[in-house]
């Protein structure tokens, strides 16, 4: 089975500004080392990691062309490219709410959304048989004329839009594992029938007040639209008992042509933007049971694109995990840190009641 893996150099010069967590610098808050969470390392070292296992000479690796007007216009308007684009040139600053860019901004975004573009295309041409993204900046939260979390563009819409047009496939289906509710595709896709946007997520963790159950989509999107939002301290067993009970039912409701998956690793258990306690296991086993669904649904074409995930020490191992299972590979890169947050997983009544809230999910839909 052909892997690809889409990566380019200068999209990890993306730079953030100057800011302390998730706040700009000034008044009482002072510089820390990193300055915005979304940075670099954590994608760079997660590459690296494939290079010293020896993983990486398992992928088909490529760049990609920017995306290009034509598509970025499906998606975002006229307007906001060319305040983008003139900020960019300018040196760079912030259009939208923590969304921070430095110079060439513009064109390193349509680059990121043209790796997930490019992804896309070659797996539903048989080029490819699945195939990673490693897209940065992120893009599910980017609405069409306002940036915001990280995100600039919106990468998987923008991917999803151009291969709608090129009649390469009829339905999509999103599914959003980031642990923060992945607003701007829900936005995007709201009241259209022909992609099904999930989204798994911690409750009220960003945006605040979006991700509730009852957003189901509009208009001919009724019922197009999934929100999963789970309580803070979820671990491998709710989000394994999501995807068994929600997710993979939604996904053969649906029949896509192609399964996109929104890869956020900030769900993990020591990221500092979440409050939950997946594993690299988890996320093994989630990308396990969508490749399975990929199988049965649409002759195994899945595409994963990078979103969030920012403990640059588990990223790593996280996203090893990930393409390990996509690949079948033999190479591994054990999780040194799998026992210790195996025995910190939430309590046998901690799950109870976090299955409870997925029952009442699953019955009201």
């Amino acid at each position: 089975m052909t892997v690809g893996f889409f990566h380019d150099e200068r999209c990890l010069w993306h730079s953030g500004g100057n800011y302390a967590g998730m706040l700009p610098v000034g008044g009482l808050v002072q510089p820390m080392v990193g300055g915005l969470p979304e940075n670099p390392e954590t994608k760079r070292r997660f590459v690296n990691l494939m290079q010293v296992t020896g993983l990486a000479r398992e992928l088909t690796w490529s760049t990609a062309p920017a995306a290009s007007t034509e598509d970025l216009l499906r998606v975002h308007p006229q307007s906001y490219l060319t305040a983008f684009k003139e900020m960019s040139e300018a040196g760079g600053g912030e259009l939208g709410l923590r969304t921070p860019f430095g110079p060439d901004g513009y064109d390193i975004a349509a680059l990121s959304a043209g790796l997930t573009t490019a992804a896309v295309q070659q797996v539903l041409r048989g080029e490819l048989n699945q195939a990673y993204a490693l897209s940065r900046p992120p893009g599910h939260h980017c609405l069409p004329d306002f940036p915001n979390g990280f995100c600039l563009m919106a990468n998987i819409a923008i991917a999803v839009e151009a291969a709608l047009h090129h009649k390469l496939a009829g339905r999509i289906a999103v599914l959003d594992w980031d642990v923060h509710h992945g607003n701007g595709t829900e936005a995007i896709f709201y009241d259209r029938p022909d992609v099904l946007t999930i989204s798994v997520h911690q409750e009220r963790n960003y945006p605040s007040d979006t991700g509730g159950f009852e957003a189901r989509g509009s208009g001919l999107g009724e019922g197009a639209n999934l929100n999963i939002p789970l309580p803070p301290g979820a671990g491998h067993n709710v989000y394994i008992k999501s995807m068994e009970q929600i997710v993979l039912p939604a996904l053969r409701d649906f029949q896509p042509d192609l399964i996109v998956v929104a890869c956020g690793f900030d769900a993990a258990m020591i990221d500092p933007l979440s409050r939950m306690m997946a594993r690299a296991e988890t996320f093994r086993a989630m990308t396990a049971m969508v490749q399975e669904a990929a199988r049965d649904l649409c002759g195994g074409k899945l595409v994963l694109s990078h979103e969030g995930g920012y403990s640059e020490v588990y990223v790593p191992f996280c996203g090893h995990a990930v393409m390990e299972q996509l690949t079948g590979s033999t190479i591994t890169a054990p999780d040194p840190f799998e026992e210790r947050f195996r025995d910190r997983q939430p309590s046998v009544r901690f799950d109870q009641f976090a299955f409870g809230l997925l029952d009442e999910m699953a019955q009201a839909l």
